[in-house]
């Protein structure tokens, strides 16, 4: 099976080159910089690493910072 890529313009000169990809934008946007995706994301990561360290507390009995002295 043989395609052609060839384009014949309005001339009617060939274009043998290659046929450019179609260009589109991305509907999902911007995800960097200061954005509601990324204040969403901070915010959930901060309430996960709060979370760990109460229960880091009660499990061991001692804080973060006595659990690095007794190291």
């Amino acid at each position: 099976m043989r395609t052609s890529t060839a384009i014949i313009d309005d001339q009617g000169k060939l274009n043998n080159f290659a046929i450019e990809p179609k260009i589109y934008v991305d509907e999902q946007g911007d995800r960097t910089g200061f954005t509601t995706y990324a204040e969403l994301l901070n915010g959930r990561l901060a309430m996960i690493g709060f979370v760990s360290l109460m229960a880091l507390e009660v499990l061991t009995g001692h804080g973060i910072l006595g659990l690095l002295g007794s190291l």
